[in-house]
């Protein structure tokens, strides 16, 4: 069986507050958009994660946690492990465990999207404290992707304003308005 590669890889970034943010962009986001989600959220390294269950409610797209070697298929959501951090080449997630340490891990998977991706990356930073998003972010745009910030719906805004700030974002929007503007970027792109 061939496998068919998404035309875009969107990495969704958010903290403290994004919970609610990741439900309802993919209550938003339709289930057949040729696309893969990756969502990195900064979790408690001892944690046991529920979030794919329960993103899983939001959308008929399969949520799962991502693992080592796992290739990234289109039209499904992935979900970083908690105490790991996540990178990508070829398709293909790399998780190494146990994390780096800090609140990067947001910044490291998006700088290793904008470098395997180029123009077919996108990198959308939702609620959150301090700033991880806005360093991967500057990459995906130097590589050509796009960007997003969460508007002022966002329950802590320190992570999309200070994206904003750094002048790395393309769009601002409201969650409800973010998939329409993907599809149509790569509808734009089709070849």
């Amino acid at each position: 069986m061939k496998v068919v590669h998404p035309k875009f890889i969107v990495g969704i970034g958010g903290s403290a507050g994004a919970l609610n943010a990741y439900k309802d962009l993919l209550d938003a986001m339709p289930p057949d958009t040729g696309m893969a989600f990756v969502i990195i959220s900064h979790m408690n390294p001892t944690a046991h994660s529920q979030l794919a269950l329960i993103l899983q409610r939001h959308t008929i797209m399969s949520v799962i946690a991502a693992a080592d070697a796992m290739v990234i298929l289109k039209n499904h959501v992935y979900v970083i492990p908690p105490d790991a951090d996540l990178t990508m080449d070829n398709y293909r997630f790399k998780v190494i465990c146990p994390r780096s340490g800090g609140h990067k891990q947001i910044d490291l998977f998006f700088i290793s999207l904008a470098k395997a991706m180029g123009e077919l990356a996108v990198g959308i930073v939702l609620s959150g404290y301090d700033g991880d998003g806005t360093l991967g972010c500057k990459h995906i745009k130097a590589n050509g992707g796009k960007t997003f910030a969460q508007d002022s719906s966002a329950e802590v805004n320190h992570m999309p304003l200070n994206a904003q700030a750094a002048g790395c974002i393309d769009f601002v929007l409201p969650l409800n308005k973010i998939p329409e503007k993907i599809k149509s970027l790569a509808a734009a792109l089709k070849t």
